[in-house]
């Protein structure tokens, strides 16, 4: 495509430049056979990288992310694969879903074979997947090369312009103006150039040629635009970073403490407040129904400072904070931030104090407490061991009658022990407790422990309960809670480089819309002057600058006509 690189001024130019880089001559044969016809000023026709002679496979690859039309392509890309995540709900926000067969079941269930289809090609983690993380550094290493190849060969345009440019380069520009002068020219061009000035152009001249211009920063603003969308880029790219960015749900019951995950922080639920509006208060059709007018989580927050990583041993804990968590009243420490989500009106069991009953006589042998969620593995109560052998924190049946755990929640808790102790086998006496009083979990476990008696495990002499569970309409002897809320963990590191760079990038738009780059180029020869100029956009103003200089200097013309080619004769 590209010939001539050497220009009739003597100037060496690249292969792939359109104008020279000393005079701004055309040098293509396209430019070259129309000589009235506008010429196309982009980057100031020097060449890029991109239009490099024989490129190896680097060049292609920078060919390839140069392109703007890829780049287009891209962003098209992108923004359908985001549409594609926005069709049901992510599992990020799913709360106290964690597994992959969770997940399944919960599309499946709310969805049909659409949430199958929906999870199983991975749309349900749109935004995390590696398709979707592979198109945004794609679309990021776009803007850095299209950037490169642009703006370091204009930047060496414009610093390097010269004042007399070739007589072609002038006239063929947007806003042109051709006439006979007469007298001194050098004065003349020295009192157009302190016209121009009043504009706020900067003036140079030398041997009868002159070069105005204003507003070269506008050039910049689209590369300022790019820099701001790369940072933006980056920073959401760094949400992936497990340090730098977390949204997760908390379920915590009252009187629990609870770690966050993936942090040395702990939040414990000390009390939990809803309150409803009372019936006066309520809209017609609210009539008879429970509205909520506010709940919060009176909530503690703690750091480990000991012992932090050792399963075994209790974590050492410090109070960093205390806050009561209400809808748009987060707990905030460190960029951790801890939102009233929601919260479930359920009785969850916390913790019993049951006793050890001799069956024969009837008589308390003695009492343990024992936690629903984290019970530990050995009890001494009196003159006997209680080894917990087996822990069901939802307990059911399988398909072969099997005992399992339908969740990791302690919704239906069973407690396999081994006693072990005096006046008893070697192997001691294994029997199962159900903490929860439904007459369901009484007819597995006298169906267990039947069956413990029939293999030889047992002999009956024990059995656990709670004495006076129900004492004055309350429950005695167990700890419970009433409801369960649902707390918010975020944290995003990432958030303050999103806002500079969308605030970067907001300036180079202000930049490239609300200015306009504006040069002008004179040269007066043999009594003849030829003006041109040159603007990236609004082109009027350019003319109407033009125009008022030159009336300024005894040269009246309106402004419309020093559109190209008109005035030229």
């Amino acid at each position: 495509m590209f010939q001539n690189t050497k220009c009739e001024c003597g100037h060496q130019n690249p292969v792939g430049t359109v104008l020279c880089e000393s005079c701004g001559k055309p040098l293509i044969e396209e430019l070259l056979t129309d000589e009235n016809a506008p010429l196309e000023m982009r980057y100031d026709g020097v060449a890029r990288r991109s239009q490099k002679s024989n490129p190896h496979i680097v060049d292609r690859i920078w060919n390839f992310f140069s392109s703007v039309k890829i780049a287009v392509y891209l962003i098209v890309i992108t923004l359908l694969g985001a549409a594609l995540g926005t069709i049901f709900q992510q599992e990020s926000t799913l709360i106290n879903l964690t597994e992959r067969s969770e997940f399944a079941a919960y599309y499946k269930e709310e969805h049909g074979t659409l949430g199958v289809i929906y999870h199983a090609l991975g749309l349900s983690r749109t935004y995390e997947s590696w398709w979707f993380i592979t198109l945004l550094v794609m679309i990021g290493t776009s803007l850095v090369v299209c950037s490169l190849d642009r703006v370091l060969p204009l930047y060496r345009a414009l610093s390097k312009q010269q004042i007399r440019k070739h007589l072609q380069f002038i006239t063929r520009q947007q806003v042109v103006y051709s006439g006979d002068m007469q007298g001194d020219n050098e004065a003349w061009i020295t009192e157009f150039g302190k016209q121009l000035k009043r504009k706020h152009y900067r003036i140079w001249q030398e041997d009868g040629a002159l070069l105005a211009e204003k507003n070269r920063f506008s050039r910049w603003g689209p590369y300022i635009n790019h820099i701001g969308l790369i940072i933006f880029l980056l920073a959401v790219l760094g949400r992936g970073i497990p340090a730098w960015h977390m949204d997760q749900y908390l379920a915590l019951y009252e009187g629990e403490t609870r770690q966050i995950p993936g942090t040395n922080y702990y939040v414990k639920n000390e009390k939990f407040t809803v309150d409803y509006y009372p019936e006066n208060e309520l809209a017609n059709n609210q009539k008879g129904t429970k509205v909520v007018k506010l709940y919060e989580t009176k909530a503690r927050l703690f750091e480990c400072t000991d012992v932090c990583d050792d399963p075994i041993q209790e974590p050492v804990l410090t109070e960093v904070k205390q806050h009561d968590i209400r809808v748009n009243s987060a707990m905030s420490y460190k960029g951790l931030k801890l939102y009233q989500n929601s919260f479930q009106e359920r009785v969850r069991f916390i913790s019993v104090h049951p006793t050890l009953m001799d069956v024969a006589t009837g008589k308390p042998i003695g009492s343990f407490d024992l936690l629903m969620d984290d019970p530990i593995e050995k009890y001494e109560v009196g003159p006997y061991t209680l080894k917990l052998n087996d822990y069901y924190p939802d307990f059911g049946l399988d398909e072969q009658n099997r005992p399992m755990t339908k969740t990791r929640e302690p919704n239906n808790p069973a407690f396999v022990f081994r006693i072990q102790g005096p006046n008893l086998q070697a192997k001691g006496e294994i029997y199962i407790y159900f903490p929860m009083p439904s007459e369901k979990s009484k007819f597995y476990q006298k169906l267990l422990n039947d069956s413990f008696k029939q293999r030889g495990d047992s002999q009956g002499v024990f059995s656990i309960q709670v004495e006076n569970p129900i004492v004055d309409g309350k429950m005695n002897n167990i700890k419970y809670s009433e409801y369960t809320t649902y707390l918010n963990i975020r944290m995003d590191k990432a958030m303050p480089y999103i806002w500079v760079g969308a605030a970067i990038s907001m300036i180079g738009l202000i930049m490239g819309f609300y200015w306009q780059h504006r040069r002008i180029w004179l040269r007066i020869d043999e009594g003849k002057l030829s003006l041109g100029g040159h603007t990236n956009k609004n082109s009027f103003g350019l003319r109407a600058d033009v125009a008022w200089a030159l009336g300024r200097t005894g040269i009246e013309v309106l402004p419309k006509s020093l559109d190209n080619r008109r005035n030229v004769r």
